[in-house]
């Protein structure tokens, strides 16, 4: 089991998603790692060990400025808790990053596919898969090559995605695994239990099997497996 968060406003991401996951650490303790999108730069920090020792690297965060970003905080399932092994992973090509919570069941296969299409991995884990298959289907529209590689995954995901080339968005995906929007102003966010929230807002989105949402600061959208826009709610 591991935790995921997000969050994309006007406000420094790295100490929210820092917090968010300091509320998540009972979901996964043995890795930490935040990605940071600021100045068309995609920042990752990681490390093996309690989130505390993230922290320290990272200055609280300071060292990492953007208003946008993603985080995990890890209890590994595919590889040894190692800092390379720690998500955020990212492409070749430096400009998407994902956190996942679950396990992609056929994802031995899809590492074939893509080493055949010259695809490098560093880690042992399931889901540097995912970041791969983002960036081969990633022809300049972020939300169409997310639904795409999500489509060929099979298992359990609660995805967040980044973007260099999409500054001010950020993606959410969930298939059997918790996913929840918080909605606030100026600024929206997302997590894998509303705890990691309750500081910033009581408003909250639930998304089910298939959904994606896309967050930006002003606004949260939410489409269904084929791409369609659909409706969702807040409650408190």
């Amino acid at each position: 089991m591991c935790g995921i968060v997000g969050y994309v406003g006007q406000q420094e991401a790295a100490p929210i998603l820092l917090d968010g996951l300091r509320r998540l650490e009972y979901r996964g303790y043995d890795s930490a790692g935040i990605a940071v999108c600021g100045d068309g730069q995609l920042r990752v920090k990681k490390s093996r060990g309690r989130l505390q020792v993230l922290s320290d690297l990272t200055h609280d965060g300071a060292d990492l400025p953007g208003h946008l970003g993603i985080g995990h905080t890890r209890w590994a399932t595919h590889g040894e808790p190692n800092d390379i092994n720690a998500h955020p992973h990212v492409s070749q090509s430096g400009r998407i990053a994902v956190v996942h919570n679950g396990i992609i069941e056929n994802y031995m296969e899809l590492r074939e596919e893509l080493l055949r299409k010259g695809y490098r991995f560093e880690s042992e884990t399931d889901t540097e898969v995912i970041v791969h298959l983002i960036e081969m289907y990633y022809a300049g529209d972020f939300r169409k090559a997310v639904m795409k590689a999500s489509s060929r995954l099979v298992g359990s995901y609660a995805l967040g995605i980044v973007c260099t080339d999409a500054p001010d968005t950020v993606l959410a995906v969930r298939e059997a695994s918790p996913l929840i929007l918080g909605v606030g102003i100026g600024e929206n966010f997302f997590a894998s239990d509303v705890t990691a929230l309750v500081a910033h807002t009581r408003n909250v989105i639930y998304l089910e099997d298939g959904e994606l949402a896309e967050l930006t600061p002003d606004s949260i959208q939410v489409y269904d497996c084929s791409g369609h826009p659909i409706t969702k709610k807040a409650s408190r």
